[in-house]
């Protein structure tokens, strides 16, 4: 199994490097920050390989995290959890999905946390919390405090690309 993880791994960062890597560039970050370099993961996630290999590898990562439910900050996690529900139910450990508003809707159940059946909640429940790609860390930690207020509990974060820019800690 860690083999063809493995193998999935390598041919994930090919295709983030062809489809979402540009470097050379001035940009300002989510962050922020200002970089020379910059991920934009739509591509790969869009793409049809990027998409399936995104799915089993994060399935993969819940199965080991014993997630309950995946979810994130819309826009980034919107995809991979997408992806990965049907994915963890074709593999027999079905994990649910919902995604966090930056802000609520201004019309409408005016929700903030999208996704959950009428009367579902995040209450007791073991949640990942997935991002496409962590600088700092701001947008996974506004997802996980907006989680544990909803009495989710945030078991782990899982990045797709992790700058290295501080988010660890």
């Amino acid at each position: 199994m860690t083999g063809q993880h493995d193998t999935g791994r390598a041919r994930l960062m090919d295709i983030i490097r062809e489809k979402s890597f540009r470097d050379g560039v001035d940009i300002t970050l989510a962050s922020g920050r200002k970089s020379t370099f910059y991920f934009n993961m739509k591509p790969t996630m869009m793409d049809p390989e990027g998409a399936m290999l995104l799915a089993g590898l994060t399935c993969a990562a819940l199965e080991d995290a014993g997630a309950e439910m995946i979810g994130g900050l819309e826009m980034g996690a919107v995809p991979i959890v997408a992806f990965a529900a049907p994915e963890s139910f074709r593999r027999g450990r079905p994990v649910a999905a919902f995604f966090v508003r930056k802000q609520a809707k201004g019309h409408g159940a005016q929700k903030q946390i999208e996704g959950l059946a009428e009367g579902e909640t995040l209450a007791g429940r073991r949640i990942v919390i997935v991002e496409d790609v962590t600088t700092t860390g701001g947008s996974a930690l506004k997802a996980a405090e907006l989680v544990a207020e909803a009495g989710g509990e945030v078991i782990e974060v899982l990045t797709l690309v992790d700058r290295q820019e501080g988010a660890g800690e």
